[in-house]
């Protein structure tokens, strides 16, 4: 069966691992019912990269901003550096920013970058995306502090921190990771979700769904992901695919 309305709110085309075939990729990605990408930056370097792939492909966006893992060599004008950039008419977000705990950056710097990435959001008014990895408490402790309209890409928690998240009107992007069988949270979060505050994403070229683990992600395994979660709510797949489109657009104001 082909599947249309197909939106991967949070991938990285830019990365390595696409360099050997990254145009005939992308090039095919609509034909298999692909309609809208968002590219997310992790630094300036690769900020400039997204851009350049959405000024190249149509269905393609970007996101711009600084990781956690990323802040070696922040410099002191990165702010207005990013500000600049969100000027491109295909710049859709701030992001992605947020907290890393599982390796070694330190926490304040973590914290500092992160809480004026949320802070630049609120002043352009524009979307943020938001990276938590092993540090719920911190993250959440800032969403709450800022209210920002925030995207937590990738999440990882449980049902109450799902639940704390709509509370504070986020939005929750999930991928291959409800299709692994040890992903208890992630798969209990999908089932209990409210549907207009989900959107699918493959973080490409990482996270592939089984039965791809361990290779690389692309957009159009997104299907994966919305057959489970289409399973578990009682609902088909295109029905998934055709909601999470309208949230994803909707989230980063674009026009479908």
């Amino acid at each position: 069966m082909t599947y249309t309305n197909i939106f991967d709110a949070h991938a990285h085309y830019d990365d390595s691992w696409f360099d050997e075939d990254r145009d005939a990729l992308l090039a095919s990605l609509p034909e298999q019912g692909v309609c809208g990408i968002v590219n997310n930056a992790v630094d300036l370097k690769t900020a400039r990269s997204v851009i350049a792939l959405a000024e190249k492909y149509p269905f393609c966006y970007a996101a711009v901003g600084f990781h956690p893992e990323n802040l070696d060599d922040v410099p002191d004008d990165y702010l207005d550096q990013i500000a600049g950039l969100t000027r491109h008419d295909k710049v859709v977000a701030i992001g992605e920013t947020g907290l890393d705990y599982h390796w070694d950056t330190p926490k304040p710097l973590q914290l500092r970058v992160f809480e004026e990435q949320i802070k630049l959001s609120l002043d352009l008014d524009m979307p943020l995306v938001v990276h938590d990895r092993e540090a719920h408490g911190d993250v959440f402790d800032l969403l709450r502090k800022y209210r920002p309209n925030a995207l937590v890409h990738c999440f990882s928690g449980s049902v109450e921190l799902m639940r704390e998240a709509m509370r504070l009107g986020c939005y929750i992007s999930l991928g291959g990771v409800v299709t692994f069988k040890n992903a208890r949270h992630s798969i209990e979060v999908a089932r209990e979700i409210p549907l207009d505050r989900l959107l699918l994403e493959t973080d490409a070229p990482y996270m592939a769904p089984v039965p791809f683990r361990g290779k690389r992600n692309d957009s159009s395994k997104i299907i994966y992901a919305a057959q489970v979660i289409a399973g578990l709510r009682g609902i088909s797949p295109q029905k998934v695919l055709d909601i999470t489109m309208q949230n994803t657009a909707k989230f980063y104001n674009i026009c479908t």
